[in-house]
């Protein structure tokens, strides 16, 4: 893949986060890179002082350091800013941190030679990780910490993740053939200064949650004819007059995805019901106001992937460094939070739909879901595990942006905590998908009870996909396993392609 810096799309990131693509800088970027990187040499052999090229860092800023000790400043700024605790990141994440800073530091505007990015590419391209631990960030000065680590195994001194376990990073660069990067003035300022962590991580929230995002759509569409729904409140005229676009698109996927089922037709007349549950009639209205909130965040977040964000920042064409403060990840903090409402609110809504499915009284199916209720339990403490996960989403949703510590002896007095913001979506998207397998069981369970009519074609396709690893539950058995079948199913995107079959659907991250 070419590299072109400040041009990456969304396709190309997703690309970079499924692994397996050669990484090549556009040669057009050299120029520019060359430029600036001459700039902080003449800086580095002058007399003015130039943050962090020739003075301390942070609180230390006014503290002058001498020509002979600007690459030692360099290392040890590395050294004592790998400081990160906690379980390592994942492989996905760490592609895209290098191919991020990679892109990054070509743009331009970094003062870093060729020979760092050309490094950073090595790694990437030879499939390596680095071990960088995913906690210790507060989303400014950038992600120091943990680019930090990162940087430490690109000068062989910290670690790389070899099939999981971490092994040191000199004897992994040379197994590689990859010489240990030897810093130059400002390189390791550039190196950790920016929001690549943050920024990668919310990238993979994001692509993580797409494929529990279309099973939740293809799941409540099952709820909907199980519990004998209506597909009235997905009619377009509705939609269209509000003119939000994510509601739109949701009522275009339940629409289709409803097309055809003769569950549907079988209560068009004489159904003494006047309106469904907010759960079965609101989705568009709920789950498109989610998935217009995860667009919103995907042009928040290709921008930043794009941005160049170290400090000081260097304009060759006026031979000027100029300090400023692009590595606050703030706007990632505030994509991340908006994010993590979203990926709350599909769960929210799907545990309200397992609570109707078991609810005799509102699905007019059998008590919990079982013909023999009393000595049976049926989905009554299954739907207790969804309850749980839901709630424990809610309190994950909780804003990181709107809190700050000072750091730094007050020097950088406001941080965006958008590391943890964009780290805490995983557990929220596991609890998501385990949401939506319960549903997903529990659906398939209601449309049973309705044979021998058949729901729509793409439905009865889902409802066999389960079946092919869960069997219908007619008396109480040990449900566990069954959930987390489901759950992986959910999660590897297994429903992805039964929503995508459908003509006339937008992608999710892009209006229709």
């Amino acid at each position: 893949m070419l590299l072109r810096p400040g041009q990456l799309s969304l396709e190309e990131l997703q690309a970079l986060h499924a692994g397996g693509q050669p990484l090549v800088i556009d040669p057009q970027a050299l120029p520019a890179i060359l430029a600036s990187a001459a700039v902080v040499q003449r800086a580095a052999a002058g007399t003015a002082p130039v943050y962090g090229v020739n003075t301390g860092f942070g609180k230390l800023a006014s503290t002058r350091i001498s020509e002979a000790d600007l690459a030692t400043l360099q290392c040890n700024l590395i050294r004592s800013h790998s400081v990160g605790v906690g379980a390592p990141l994942q492989p996905p994440v760490l592609r895209l941190m290098l191919a991020l800073k990679a892109a990054s530091l070509a743009r331009g505007h970094s003062g870093v030679r060729p020979l760092v990015i050309d490094t950073l590419l090595a790694v990437h391209n030879a499939g390596l990780v680095p071990c960088v631990q995913s906690q210790g960030s507060v989303g400014a000065s950038g992600d120091l910490a943990p680019l930090a680590h990162m940087t430490l195994a690109l000068m062989g001194e910290g670690e790389f993740l070899v099939d999981g376990a971490a092994q040191p990073a000199a004897e992994v660069l040379r197994r590689h053939g990859i010489a240990p990067l030897q810093l130059q003035a400002k390189e390791g300022l550039a190196l950790i200064n920016g929001t690549q962590v943050s920024t990668a991580l919310a990238l993979h929230a994001l692509f993580s949650f797409e494929p529990v995002l279309e099973s939740a759509l293809v799941i409540g569409a099952l709820t909907v004819d199980a519990a004998r729904g209506s597909d009235g409140p997905f009619d377009p005229r509705i939609h269209a007059l509000r003119g939000q676009p994510g509601q739109i698109d949701v009522a275009r996927c339940y629409r289709a995805l409803l097309e055809g089922s003769a569950i549907r037709a079988s209560h068009l007349k004489g159904d003494d019901r006047v309106q469904d549950p907010y759960c079965l009639r609101c989705q568009p209205q709920v789950v498109g106001a989610c998935l217009d909130q995860l667009r919103h965040a995907a042009a928040v977040l290709l921008r930043e992937a794009n941005a160049v964000t170290d400090n000081p920042l260097v304009f060759a064409e006026d031979e000027a460094l100029v300090s400023g403060g692009n590595f606050h990840a703030e706007p990632v903090a505030l994509a991340a939070d908006a994010m993590a409402c979203a990926i709350a609110e599909v769960g929210a809504i799907a545990e309200r739909r397992i609570a109707m499915l078991i609810d005799s009284s509102v699905s007019r199916l059998p008590p919990f879901l079982t013909a023999d209720a009393g000595l049976n339990s049926g989905f009554m403490i299954a739907h207790v595990t969804a309850a749980s996960l839901a709630s424990e989403n809610k309190s994950l949703a909780h804003p990181a942006s709107v809190d700050s510590l000072p750091t730094s002896a007050n020097q950088e007095d406001h941080v965006s905590m958008a590391t943890f913001a964009a780290r805490r979506l995983q557990p929220m998207i596991d609890n998501v998908a385990h949401i939506l397998a319960i549903e997903w069981l529990a659906a398939a369970q209601g449309i049973e009870f309705l044979r021998p009519l058949q729901t729509s074609p793409a439905l009865e396709a889902a409802h066999g996909l389960l079946r092919q690893s869960c069997p219908a539950m007619p008396a109480d058995r040990y449900l566990a396993p069954d959930i987390g079948s489901a759950a992986a199913l959910v999660r590897g995107g297994a429903l992805a392609p039964l929503l995508r079959a459908l003509p006339g659907l937008p992608m999710l991250w892009q209006p229709g």
